[in-house]
């Protein structure tokens, strides 16, 4: 007979977290990447707006 492990050799670690839940465990990152893709988008959308205006005709 053999010794087998009934986990299997192959398993992952079971300490080891997914990515998003140890992201998810980080509010700060969140309220960080949060403030930063905002502050990307709105950036580059006033910037398109001001770059597409049509030249004004002054009297």
């Amino acid at each position: 007979m053999t010794d087998r492990d009934p986990a299997g050799a192959g398993s992952p670690e079971p300490n080891e977290a997914p990515f998003f839940q140890r992201l998810y465990d980080r509010p700060f990152l969140l309220l960080a990447l949060g403030l930063a893709v905002m502050l990307v988008l709105f950036t580059a959308w006033g910037l398109w707006e001001v770059l597409t205006l049509p030249e004004a005709t002054l009297p």
